[in-house]
This record gives structure tokens, sequence and C-alpha cells, in this order.
């Protein structure tokens, strides 16, 4: 990414003017020898030289230099995809120190720094030191807390909080994720319910492109949320057989309907999953089993759909817009976590205590296999 080029740009500079380094030198006050060691990267020009240089070629010092304090969407994605990478492959420790190297570097690229927050709470488990993951996940609360300070963007500050509450949940301080919540999510707050009217008022000028487009990733939202918050439903009620049974009836048909399998697997399998573990708490193992086939089924789609260098969010003929809204997002369509890292978590899923039920039947030893399979 990039780094500070001053020698490169005096050189590129003097070269498009046109202009000797007897010349350059004669202007600044400086001798030949110095502009030559300038362009060569052997020394720099003293700070109070930067000024009259940067006007000399009439450029701002910041271009003069190479600084650039804010990064495109597209510099965004590379970075983080590069040091998901690097979670994979690298120590945490190290990993770490790179990217705090790099906030520091774009301490004011507030949707860089919304994206290494993402980049933190996907990763911090991957340190075996409980105390590394409690750290790991306080710069996360203090980068929020820094963004929400002095970003003006309202759509990274509503992020930020978002995130800040996921570490803190992590760190056991449910009383200040309430505080920041509560009233934020309160369902009966007009605002929750204002999309449609979005969809409407596109519609009314005319955009029906706009229209189509927000009302598909409305509804592809709305859908994820609905399985998401039915899952934790399911842990909700884990004790109450009768509870669960319901809510997978009533989401068993929606994940079909709108072929989730497919369309987001993960969503799919974190529903199997929950379903199969309620199950095996009772003791229902046909039914625990019959939903860790499924669970497992949602994982192979994902690692077929995803290649080892792409994975990606994809829509369908269904939800045949939705990528555009992907790859607006500065993290883009690709996923939060490596290929590889993701893989060796989902195989540690059967192994699970509540799963222990189960260990004398031929079919889940049969599901294990097959996830270790998958390649």
């Amino acid at each position: 990414m990039h780094t500070l080029d001053i020698s490169e740009n005096i050189y590129r500079l003097r070269h498009e003017r046109k202009i000797t380094q007897e010349q350059l030198a004669a202007f600044i006050g400086v001798t030949k020898a110095s502009v030559s060691k300038w362009e060569t990267g052997q020394s720099t020009p003293d700070i109070i030289l930067l000024p009259q240089l940067a006007a000399y070629f009439d450029v701002s010092v910041d271009a003069l230099i190479g600084y650039r304090p804010q990064l495109s969407k597209e510099q965004i994605q590379k970075l983080y995809q590069e040091f998901a990478s690097d979670f994979a492959s690298l120590a945490f420790d190290e990993v770490m120190k790179k990217t705090q190297d790099y906030v520091k570097r774009y301490y004011s690229c507030y949707p860089f720094l919304i994206q290494i927050c993402v980049l933190w709470l996907n990763h911090y488990r991957m340190s075996t030191k409980e105390d590394v993951q409690a750290e790991t996940l306080s710069r996360i609360v203090e980068l929020c807390g820094h963004i929400r300070q002095h970003c003006r963007d309202l759509s990274i500050c509503s992020d930020s909080v978002a995130i800040e509450a996921i570490a803190k949940l992590s760190l056991n301080r449910p009383q200040e994720v309430i505080d920041a919540l509560e009233d934020l999510l309160n369902p009966v707050k007009l605002i929750d319910q204002s999309r449609p009217i979005l969809t409407q008022a596109y519609t009314m000028a005319g955009k029906t492109d706009q229209a189509e487009s927000f009302a598909q990733i409305s509804l592809y939202n709305d859908v994820l949320i609905l399985v998401r918050d039915a899952a934790q439903y399911l842990v909700l009620h884990m004790q109450h057989l009768p509870i669960c049974i319901e809510t997978i009836r009533r989401i068993e048909p929606l994940l079909e309907a709108f072929s989730l399998t497919k369309l987001n697997p993960n969503c799919a399998a974190a529903f199997e999953y929950q379903a199969a573990l309620c199950y095996a708490l009772h003791g229902k193992k046909k039914e625990a089993i019959g939903h860790l086939e499924c669970y497992t089924a949602c994982l192979t789609e994902l690692f077929q759909i995803f290649s080892k260098d792409n994975m990606r969010l994809q829509g369908d003929d269904f939800f045949n817009q939705i990528e555009t809204w992907f790859e607006k997002s500065d993290s883009g369509a690709c996923a939060p976590r490596s290929r590889d890292v993701v893989l060796e978590d989902c195989r540690q899923t059967l192994s699970h205590p509540m799963l222990a039920v189960l260990e004398e039947e031929p079919a889940f030893q049969r599901l294990k296999t097959k996830l270790k399979e998958i390649k």
C-alpha cells in the first residue's frame, strides 16, 4: 500500500518541468549534491524546505511527500483480504502489529478503521491467550469510540455502535450493550419501518432501477435477519422442546423457499446447527442427525461455491441485483475471514459437548468424515 515516496516525486516533478538539478538547487538554496541525494533516497529534504519545494512544483506538501490520509474502497478491500490471509498463515501477534501500524497511518480514514474493527472481531479468537483476546476486544471498543467522536458519516458511526456492542458482549459487559442498543433498536420506532417508504419514493421519482435494487436488498436482509433471530430464539428456549420444534417448523420452509442453502449457506448452516443442538440436548438423536446432515450440506455448498481465492457472496435468479450492493460496501463481497480459517472452525463444530450423545451413531461419524474431506 502507500508509502512516503518523496524521492520519486521530486525526480518525477523535476523531469515533468524539465528542470535540472542545478536549477532546483539554486531556487531552494541547497547544493546540487543535496538534490541528487533527495532523488536517490540517500537523504530527505529538511522539513522547513517542504513548503518551498511544494510551492515550486505547485503541489500540496502531502502530494510532494506521497502522503495520502484516505484510502479508496478498492484499497480498503485489498488490505482487508491481505490481513485476513495473514491471520490464516502468520502468528497472531505479528498480524496485529501490522494492522495497528496501518491504523496509526490512516487514523482519519474512518471507512478503513471500521473494517479493521470488523477484521479484529472476526479473528481475535485466533490468539491462544485469553488476555490477548481481551486486549484485542478492548482495542475494538477504543477504536469504535474514536470513530464516533470524529467521523461525520452517520452510517459508519452506526456500524461502530453495533461492532462495539459485539466486542463489549464478548468482554462480558452486557449492561453497557443494553444501554447502547435498547433505545436505538426499539422495534416500535418509525425509522425501523421506513424502508418501504424509500422504495415508494424511488418509484414515484421514476427511479425504478433504484427501487428494484433497494427492495431486493431489503428483502434479502430481512430474510437473513429472521433466520438469525430464529436461531437465537432457539438458544433462548433450548430447554423448551415444544417451542424449539415450532420455531424449526416455521423456519425450515423459509430456508427452502428462499434457497438459502445456496444463496447464503452460512446463514442456513447456523440455523440448522442450532436446531441440531436443541434436539441433541433432548436426546432426539434422529432429528439431531437430520439437521446435522442439512448443516453439512450447507457447508459443502459453501466451500464448493467459494473457491479458495474467491470467497464471495452471490445472488441468484430471484435476488439478481444484490451483488451490486455487496460491491458498494468497503469490505466488498468477499468473506470476512480466509477460507482455511472458516473451514477449520467448521470442522470443530461437531465436537460440541452437546453432540456427545451422538458419538456412537454411525451416521454422525460419517458426517464428521465428510467435513474432514472438504478441501
